[in-house]
């Protein structure tokens, strides 16, 4: 009989929201725990593990620790998978990398900033290789169960690159701008079955940019909705600060 993969799940910056997607699989769970082995889980158990066949890994990387750790899960596994926005794009978290690094430590921590290492949030590519990605804020469990499915058959993920608007079209969805909403559906990369928009909610852009997205069209959308220029622009920024800069994709 076939050994199960091992496999681990952590977590860096961020509030965990991915790992508790984990927990909430319900019907899936046991089917889940039939085809492999989970062997190092804060969130869930005690021990660790010295080699994983694939590692789930959640947040950004924003401190001293934080490198070191994902160094040492990445030495230990033969797969390592990006869970989640701060993981993938560095997430809300990156928006402090607009911004010197001094000031915000000041701002956060005041006098006992010394007490606190902080670096800017990194995506965990910045650091270490990445094998794949489960995007979104939260990691959608439809993706998750297709990407976990497609590596358990030894299969390669695949990764959309198409806009949120094509989900929203083959659904036939109701454009939520025809609403009066702020969406940044035609630059945000698919791959969520356009879940806010088919709930009649817009599109915040929490998987990410496409590739080569048409900003300066999309900043001209916003503004014609009644936004000012820094105002689109914060709205691009808010899962996307890294891919902006260029640290990310």
């Amino acid at each position: 009989m076939a050994l199960k993969p091992r496999i681990g799940i952590f977590d860096f910056t961020g509030c965990e929201g991915c790992e508790l997607n984990h927990l909430n699989f319900e019907d899936q769970l046991l089917d889940i725990l039939e085809h492999v082995e989970i062997v190092e889980w804060r969130e869930a158990m005690d021990g660790r593990a010295d080699e994983l066949d694939i590692a789930f890994v959640e947040g950004s990387l924003s401190t001293p620790d934080c490198i070191e750790r994902i160094h040492e899960i990445r030495r230990k596994s033969k797969v390592l998978v990006a869970v989640g926005a701060c993981a993938v794009l560095g997430g809300i978290n990156a928006m402090k990398n607009i911004r010197p690094i001094e000031e915000v430590r000041e701002e956060v921590y005041g006098k006992d900033k010394y007490l606190f290492p902080t670096l800017p949030a990194l995506p965990l590519s910045a650091v270490v290789e990445v094998d794949h990605s489960i995007r979104g804020c939260p990691m959608t469990q439809l993706e998750f169960l297709k990407v976990f499915t497609s590596l358990v058959m030894g299969k390669q993920p695949v990764q959309e690159d198409y806009a949120v608007c094509v989900e929203c079209k083959l659904k036939e969805n109701e454009c939520v701008v025809e609403k009066g909403m702020i969406c940044l559906g035609p630059v945000t990369r698919a791959g969520c079955d356009a879940h806010c928009p088919t709930f009649g909610q817009m599109c915040i852009g929490c998987r990410g940019l496409v590739t080569d997205p048409r900003l300066e069209a999309m900043e001209e959308i916003l503004v014609a909705q009644g936004l000012s220029m820094d105002e689109a622009r914060k709205k691009l920024q808010m899962f996307n600060a890294n891919q902006l800069e260029g640290v990310t994709s």
